[in-house]
């Protein structure tokens, strides 16, 4: 079984390496880049250079509370939105979640997704969908002001997909989605004909895959974890094409209790860290832990470094099985340092 773990590994690293495979810095930039030696590549590092950011932001209230270490981790419909390949083994015949995020500068995050346990593997269905409220918008004119006031606008941005993962063998199991999602900037005001405002509609839709898979070293409950997401072509407004926050990740989960002789019905202490390389920051390091009582009362902590603004998460869960159905609802709250903390809610069903 080991080794056909580390061939399916072996060609995961091989289709996930060149994803990260980026040109150059063009050196006719600024006089300030620096000159490369001959045969010397400068540096590829692309802080802030990606487009479509709402998909960076974690919607699942557990993830988020855990520093979103959770690639490792078995879970349900929610995983399609982390690792695809751990939605092999729900437990369930059918999970539902939703949840919001009360996200910085009042932009309001909405999401939504459910998950088919059947004979040929795991279908699922996620959303993402963002509000970003409503926006005066002006424009420069000849007048006693020097601007026109032309009404509001209401950018908008949204990602729909289809999820599908299948344990391999009882170790092992592989995930995939494909995405579409759309960013909307609305009529975008960008002359005058007279004293009428001319528009100009700006947005973008991109078609995107993500993929995954999870390995259970049969070493007590340590598990291990590859993703990738956010893969897709580049993507352009108007002029200046972008790329999309695409990442790549590791991870490793294992409930500490293993090392103890204590009651794993009665206690759990579950442990995750994840390393991330994304496209567009520095790679960082996730770690999160879960605590539950009673297979019913959680409590959750988690940290990103390094990171701008973002600090500690905290979170709480409280699930019930009544009869055939599983129910959990599952509070975060991350620091954000200068701007207000982020408050997340999910909600989830299972039977």
């Amino acid at each position: 079984m080991t080794r056909k773990f580390l061939t399916y590994v072996a060609l995961s690293l091989m289709c996930l390496t060149p994803l990260y495979a980026q040109d150059p810095v063009d050196t006719t930039g600024p006089d300030d880049l620096p000159v490369p030696e001959p045969g010397q590549d400068l540096p590829r590092e692309r802080r802030a250079q990606a487009g479509f950011k709402f998909l960076s932001v974690s919607p699942d209230a557990r993830a988020a509370a855990m520093g979103d270490a959770y690639s490792a981790l078995r879970v349900g419909s929610s995983a399609m939105f982390y690792n695809p390949a751990s939605m092999a083994y729900a437990t369930r015949k059918f999970q539902l979640s939703a949840g919001q995020i009360q996200w910085i500068a009042d932009v309001t995050y909405n999401m939504g997704s459910v998950a088919l346990n059947t004979d040929w593997g795991v279908f699922g269905l996620s959303m993402v969908a963002v509000d970003y409220g409503d926006f005066e918008r002006t424009i420069r004119a000849d007048n006693e002001k020097g601007f026109l006031d032309v009404g509001t606008y209401s950018p908008s941005a949204w990602a729909i997909g289809l999820g599908y993962a299948r344990a391999i063998t009882d170790r092992f199991s592989v995930g995939g989605n494909i995405r579409i999602a759309k960013q909307s900037f609305g009529d975008v005001p960008v002359g005058l004909e007279g004293t009428s405002p001319v528009n100009k509609s700006f947005s973008e839709r991109s078609t995107i895959v993500d993929f995954g898979v999870l390995y259970w070293t049969g070493y007590k409950s340590l598990t291990l974890a590859l993703n990738t997401r956010n893969f897709s072509q580049e993507n352009k407004y108007s002029e200046e094409s972008f790329e999309l926050p695409l990442t790549f990740r590791m991870g490793l989960a294992m409930d500490l209790i293993d090392f103890t002789d204590m009651d794993k019905d009665t206690h759990s202490i579950i442990l995750s860290v994840d390393t991330e390389r994304p496209r567009d920051f520095s790679e960082q390091v996730k770690v999160g832990v879960d605590y539950t009582i009673m297979k019913t009362l959680s409590l959750r902590a988690g940290y990103v470094t390094p990171t701008d603004e973002q600090g500690i998460s905290l979170g709480v869960g409280f699930g019930r099985d009544l009869g055939s159905l599983a129910l959990r609802v599952d509070y975060a709250y991350t620091d954000f340092g200068v701007f207000d903390g982020v408050n997340r809610l999910t909600l989830q069903a299972g039977f």
